[in-house]
């Protein structure tokens, strides 16, 4: 996705959120991350100091990793900046 199509598709959720949801309010986060200690602690250093809840999840083979992240957040901008700064983590899946 070029940066343009990015920011367009984060200006939406914005508006799906706004409408769908009362904040604050929990918000779960669903991640698929090659399994790989270093791009896992990254993913739980970026949730860190949040109240987040983490669970994780190795798939049959053990490749793969599925994170789902429960935290709560005050608005759809906090739930953006996240997605946002998971993107650095080398290839992380969102659902």
């Amino acid at each position: 996705m070029d940066k343009k199509d990015t920011e367009e598709f984060y200006e939406k959720l914005k508006g799906k959120l706004l409408e769908s949801t009362s904040w604050p309010s929990n918000y779960l986060y669903k991640f698929i991350v090659p399994t790989d200690e270093e791009r896992i602690s990254q993913i739980h250093e970026i949730f860190d100091n949040t109240g987040a809840v983490i669970e994780s999840k190795k798939s049959k083979k053990g490749t793969y990793t599925s994170l789902s992240i429960t935290v709560h957040l005050q608005n759809p901008d906090e739930v953006i900046l996240k997605y946002k700064e998971v993107s650095v983590v080398e290839g992380i899946i969102s659902l």
